[in-house]
């Protein structure tokens, strides 16, 4: 199963970044890709709220959403929309960082809203709140295509193992992490914790990222890796934006589980009692 890897850095405006999904959307068709992975808040990065929202639509009227779900049926690909920022369904309620998969004749065929908000304050002196105005998921999310099933999570969701298992149980052959991870907490963690995820659930892993300094001053650490069953690496993008292809041999998932039947000897875990 071929897939395609975009890395992007995304800008504050939702049409600039739709030119460049779609581009995106035609090389991997063009390169032989069955399915396309995006990033994490592909349609916009904004840390400027007030002006995000003047741009942030909801998901029937966002341009970015539409373009993309277009050039898949143009082209006839899968394409994995790692998130947008969209508007709630009422007017009042927070926004969701929410991701797609798009199916070849342009349908939508899953949605999954980030369960886990990005809530800290960095050594760096970086300090980010997405629960001040992103409302947080509260279901794990698999969907089917022609050669696997594709478990879905975004970004900070890779800090917590319990989505992984949530995923694996619901037969996850691959999983993807698309991401706008921090330079300091991707230089720390970003590799080791894919790699786990990983080799815990035996599957492989695909994690499209933004990366380089984007135009409201945000600097995000790139590195979009792919990761098979195994733990090891297949494609590791560096620092530079670009789109990517990788090969993934899907018996290799069979193998590594034979090898190491983690699925198979997985047991429900009661709580500890607190001492």
């Amino acid at each position: 199963m071929k897939i395609a890897v975009l890395q992007m850095t995304a800008g504050f405006d939702p049409a600039d970044n739709a030119r460049t999904l779609v581009q995106a959307v035609h090389d991997a068709g063009a390169g032989g890709a069955a399915v396309l992975f995006t990033p994490e808040m592909s349609n916009m990065i904004d840390r400027d709220r007030a002006r995000a929202a003047r741009t942030i639509s909801s998901e029937d009227e966002d341009l970015v959403l539409a373009a993309v779900r277009s050039a898949a049926r143009e082209v006839g690909i899968w394409v994995h929309l790692g998130s947008l920022a969209v508007k709630g369904a009422a007017a009042d309620d927070k926004w969701r960082n929410r991701g797609f998969v798009i199916a070849p004749d342009g349908s939508i065929a899953g949605r999954y809203d980030k369960i886990h908000l990005f809530d800290v304050d960095l050594a760096s002196g970086e300090s980010w709140r997405e629960s001040s105005v992103y409302q947080g998921g509260g279901q794990a999310v698999a969907v089917r295509l022609p050669e696997a099933v594709l478990g879905l999570s975004i970004c900070y969701d890779v800090r917590f193992a319990d989505v992984y298992s949530a995923l694996s149980r619901a037969g996850a052959d691959m999983i993807a992490v698309p991401a706008a991870f921090t330079v300091p907490t991707g230089e720390a963690h970003w590799h080791i914790l894919l790699r786990a995820r990983a080799i815990e659930n035996a599957c492989f892993v695909v994690a499209a990222a933004q990366t380089g300094t984007h135009a409201d001053g945000r600097s995000t650490y790139g590195h979009s890796l792919v990761v098979d069953p195994w733990g090891d690496v297949l494609l590791d993008m560096g620092g530079a934006a670009g789109l990517a292809f990788v090969d993934l041999d899907l018996s290799r998932i069979t193998e590594v589980r034979s090898r190491v039947p983690v699925i198979a000897n997985r047991r429900p875990v009661a709580e500890a009692e607190q001492p």
